[in-house]
């Protein structure tokens, strides 16, 4: 597991050297900046580090989309972040049963890691990189678990009805998963190096749409359908 973990870092970071890379071509320089921060939200600190560059201070916006409780979602124009307002103990009382607290928030956790490996697979097809299987079993396992966790989380109808939506979305994604690493194996280039290629991609366009719903269901607290996570 050890070895796998440092395998996906070494992608990552191999990822982030490239698009560096793209932007020095591009004639961008990089501002200075300072040494990161901690992140402390409402008292408690969280993984998020704060960087000051240029006497702003700056946070990766799904950590704290996590912090909060929250979600996010990036569309082609705009990303949206959405915070849930804070409930007094009276309101929660008479609320009409929804979706648990906890599940909610293992749920939106796995969105996030289900959201976090479509990514990279889509940089990989974009950029055509070169890589091994073994980041992409780590992906795997970490999705795998966090399924797991949020079953174990569910205790009411609602919450149960959501997980099923969350299972459809791991069977999806796994799918494409599947297709693309084997294209890459195979050396299929006009689906895995064609940096058009995923512009007409159903599946990917089905996946990334549900993605964007269940963020929407789980930060309202109810449970709601939509046809992209069927």
């Amino acid at each position: 597991m050890n070895r796998n973990r440092n395998l996906r870092s070494a992608v990552v970071f191999g990822f982030v050297l490239l698009l560096a890379g793209v932007l020095s071509a591009q004639g961008t320089s990089p501002a200075q900046s300072a040494p990161e921060k901690v992140l402390v939200v409402n008292g408690k600190t969280v993984e998020a580090k704060v960087r000051q560059i240029d006497g702003r201070s700056y946070v990766d916006i799904e950590a704290l989309a996590q912090a909060t409780n929250g979600a996010f979602t990036v569309e082609p124009t705009r990303i949206v972040l959405t915070i849930p307002a804070a409930e007094t103990g009276a309101a929660i009382a008479q609320a009409a049963p929804g979706l648990s607290r906890d599940f909610a928030s293992a749920a939106i956790a796995e969105v996030a890691e289900m959201r976090e490996w479509r990514g990279v697979l889509r940089t990989m097809v974009t950029y055509g990189l070169a890589v091994s299987g073994a980041w992409d079993q780590d992906y795997r396992e970490r999705v795998d678990e966090g399924l797991r966790q949020t079953t174990l989380a569910a205790s009411t109808d609602e919450d149960r009805s959501a997980l099923q939506l969350l299972k459809n979305q791991s069977a999806i994604l796994t799918g494409w998963a599947n297709e693309v690493m084997t294209a890459r194996q195979s050396l299929n280039g006009s689906k895995t190096v064609d940096p058009n290629a995923l512009q007409n991609d159903p599946a990917l366009a089905k996946i990334t749409n549900c993605s964007r719903f269940l963020n929407s269901m789980l930060v309202s607290g109810a449970y709601s359908d939509d046809g992209s996570c069927h």
